[in-house]
């Protein structure tokens, strides 16, 4: 997973150096190191067109054979390689009987073109359009899966597309930024070189398509926020100023671990899987979160 953290930190500082240049958010990797195959997974090639004619590349993942189709996760991973580095983010959900279509932005993978904003925001959008033709798709809950950028584009996205955030019956946020800005100042914040430089130079960052100014557009759909309490890129602060702004129904669930490393472990798996049966209710994040770090221990015999 080394490759899915080609980090905000040096993106952002380079960002705020430059003084604005929304493109380098972005830190596309070419080509297709391996497909879902690999990891055993049925999977087919689908291609999506932008409204700009930009053509896109995704995989989807069908349900396990044999295990009844709950919904669609729309899976929109971070601003680091390509949708194989991301695998990991999605991988388990088929056979708990999820299909997931993984999208790779303009300019990732196998997709034309080259990534900036606004124009990114045309492939979520082709996105939920695809998913709209699809059979498989019709009268199953959709539910909107955002890692790091993925998940700070897809909220300023949907509080632009009311429509589309009436389609899905829950979001799920891994690891997503409230503000770019914040992000790059806590970035400078980490080397001595540019540490005493780290307010002025972040204010150069670009900071209106934050997650924080959107956020509170989302009202009425379910919403789970995993973030790391050690994540290196988005700190702990960062990440609880989004769920801080968030309109209910909302749900914290704090994590350890590096940055959207949150589904290796099958706990958080969990967690999600019973938040999707009851995204409206579902409250019992906390007694699931506590796990042991060892095994309990075995009470003495009594004599």
């Amino acid at each position: 997973m080394k490759r899915t953290i080609r980090t905000f930190c040096s993106g952002l500082v380079a960002l705020a150096l430059l003084a604005g240049c929304s493109s380098l958010l972005f830190y596309p990797e070419k080509g297709q190191p391996f497909a879902p195959d690999k990891a055993g997974l049925a999977y087919r090639d689908v291609t999506l067109t932008a409204a700009d004619g930009t053509r896109l590349h995704g995989w989807w993942l069908p349900a396990k054979p044999g295990v009844a189709v709950k919904g669609t996760v729309l899976h929109l991973h971070g601003n680091g390689g390509n949708m194989a580095w991301h695998l990991g983010g999605s991988w388990w959900l088929p056979e708990q009987g999820y299909q997931v279509l993984l999208l790779d932005y303009r300019g990732y993978g196998l997709s034309q073109g080259e990534p900036s904003l606004p124009a990114i925001y045309q492939d979520i959008d082709a996105a939920f359009k695809w998913l709209d033709q699809q059979p498989e798709v019709q009268g199953k809950p959709l539910v909107l899966l955002g890692q790091s950028l993925g998940g700070a584009m897809g909220v300023h996205y949907l509080a632009s597309h009311p429509q589309q955030l009436k389609r899905l019956q829950a979001l799920v946020f891994d690891g997503v930024p409230s503000s770019y800005r914040g992000v790059g100042q806590f970035a400078l914040s980490t080397s001595w070189l540019t540490w005493p430089l780290q307010v002025p130079l972040s204010w150069l960052v670009p900071d209106g398509d934050s997650a924080i100014y959107s956020i509170a557009a989302l009202k009425g759909t379910p919403m789970l926020f995993y973030q790391s309490m050690d994540d290196p890129i988005v700190p702990l602060a960062n990440g609880l100023e989004l769920y801080k702004h968030a309109p209910p129904p909302r749900v914290l669930q704090l994590t350890r671990g590096g940055h959207v490393q949150t589904f290796a472990d099958p706990t958080w798996r969990t967690v999600m899987i019973r938040f999707l049966q009851d995204p409206q209710h579902f409250n019992g994040l906390r007694r699931l979160g506590e796990v042991p770090n060892y095994p309990e221990q075995q009470e003495p015999p009594h004599e």
